[in-house]
């Protein structure tokens, strides 16, 4: 804390019977970048000590910076709900503000102190690194769309050159720790530092992976949990990824209606049909023949990255415009995925990277032969045309240096009836599909809500009342709905 510039101290909180005692938080200022995001919401920041091996608690601790954003009204006060933005490798220590700037109710934040976190790895909490630089060949989470066989074997090698540094950048043996089992333990480790009996839970994206394992591994402090936009268990496996490519096949079809009722002012198509020949027109043209630097897998990514909200549609259609017209300025000035700089320096997108990674790797088992990524590619290219010869590309997690320390956390459906799921129908990332498994594996532990809306995130994120209605009662009055619920569109 002394390091951070965080002030107050740590005092030792009554540990419950079976707890190992934790030292209790004392609440100081912020790191300045920290609460210059969250302006003018004023935020309250600490650390909280955790084992970095869990196998060996008594052993060598890493320090996990968190936020509060305390509950507006004392009087209603009844616990905390802790946040997470997903990723995995998203902060989330100013998400408390970002919801409150798009909406969050004053009943919610009335009820509840708001617990944002860097989880382990992640920015202000023991960050690590594999070296990723501006001008590294791997700089997303995503593969890039294979055209054909060759690039299948091409990516491998990029693939392999990039987990061999993550190994090699590994110098303190870190990476092998970051788990969402791990993850799942340091925030029972942060209720029991802030000295709750029990904590609610909101987690968007992967933060549904997150927060079902920790009603599953910890059921007894898991109070009021909801997981917005999910995919589907308490991790991310290669069948998961290649879902990317089903949510942009459910999720495109908004974006190509959108784009066709403009077709004046952006010339795309008079018909979602149109619209969608153009995409695969401008992607084979740019496969051939890039434009500003951005050639056809930057654009699949760029146009997937873009269907997340309803509100990126505009530049979208900018930027398809600009290709199609080969304007080169325009397209440099309006790309938000191209690497904009070449230089060598550490890539701003490291730390995510490094994160999304190790977490991804370490908690499953992936396929390592090269062969089995080439048929998904031919597959998926054929299944899901718009993206799936991407998400189905082979990743570093092939040639992870570490074997998974413990089997992925298992759904756990004895517990109480405690997890709302939200789902939008049509999410690029998170298909419908996801809220669906889940609501199957928790069971009557469960209730779906689906939600006729296109994008990532539903509530709060998202624009449709009644699923902001229902998740805000079951926050705030604790009424779970009867049963799966349908909400539609505004």
């Amino acid at each position: 804390m002394a390091v951070l510039g965080l002030g107050g101290s740590l005092t030792t909180a009554p540990a419950a019977a079976g707890e190992p005692k934790t030292p209790r938080v004392e609440w100081g200022q912020c790191p300045e970048d920290v609460a210059a995001e969250a302006a003018p919401t004023e935020l309250q920041c600490a650390t909280v000590a955790v084992p970095l091996d869990y196998a060996e608690p008594e052993g060598e601790q890493i320090d996990l910076t968190v936020s509060r954003l305390a509950a507006a009204d004392p009087d209603k006060r009844r616990g905390v709900l802790m946040l997470n933005p997903g990723g995995p490798g998203g902060s989330g220590l100013a998400l408390s503000a970002l919801l409150v700037a798009q909406g969050l109710p004053s009943s919610v934040t009335d009820r509840y102190d708001l617990i944002g976190m860097d989880t382990r790895g992640i920015g202000r909490s023991a960050p690590v690194s594999c070296g990723f630089t501006t001008d590294s060949p791997y700089y997303a989470n995503i593969p890039p769309y294979a055209a054909d066989d060759t690039a299948v074997i091409a990516q491998a090698k990029v693939a392999e050159q990039a987990a061999q540094q993550c190994a090699d950048n590994d110098d303190d043996g870190m990476l092998r720790h970051l788990t969402t089992a791990n993850t799942a333990r340091d925030l029972d480790r942060i209720r029991a530092a802030l000295g709750e009996e029990k904590t609610s839970y909101l987690g968007y994206s992967y933060g549904t992976a997150l927060g079902a394992a920790y009603a599953s591994m910890f059921p007894e402090h898991a109070d009021r949990i909801v997981l917005d936009s999910n995919i589907g268990d308490t991790h991310l496996d290669r069948d998961g990824m290649r879902r990317y490519a089903l949510g942009m096949e459910q999720t495109f079809p908004d974006f190509a209606r959108w784009a066709a009722r403009r077709h004046d002012s952006y010339g795309l198509g008079r018909t979602p049909e149109q619209v969608r020949a153009s995409y695969l027109t401008i992607a084979g043209a740019l496969d051939d023949a890039p434009v500003a630097g951005i050639d056809g897998s930057l654009f699949r990514l760029l146009t997937f990255s873009h269907l997340f909200k309803q509100t990126q549609y505009p530049k979208l259609a900018q930027t398809w415009q600009a290709m199609l017209e080969g304007d080169e300025a325009a397209a440099r000035g309006l790309s938000a995925v191209q690497k904009e700089t070449r230089d060598g320096a550490l890539s701003p997108a490291d730390n995510a990277l490094t994160v999304f990674l190790s977490v991804t790797c370490n908690d499953v088992e992936w396929p390592e032969d090269v062969n089995t990524y080439r048929r998904g590619v031919t597959e998926d290219r054929e299944r899901y045309p718009l993206f799936g010869a991407a998400t189905a590309n082979i990743t570093p997690c092939a040639f992870w240096p570490y074997a998974p320390a413990e089997p992925p956390v298992k759904i756990d459906a004895e517990g109480p009836r405690n997890v709302l799921l939200l789902q939008n129908r049509r999410d690029a990332s998170t298909p419908h599909r996801g809220g669906k498994m889940l609501r199957e594996k928790f069971g009557d532990r469960a209730r779906l809500v689906s939600v006729d809306d296109s994008g990532h995130g539903a509530y709060v994120l998202g624009d449709n009342s009644c699923a902001l209605n229902t998740t805000t009662r079951y926050l705030v009055e604790g009424e779970m709905p009867a049963k799966d619920t349908s909400c539609r569109a505004d």
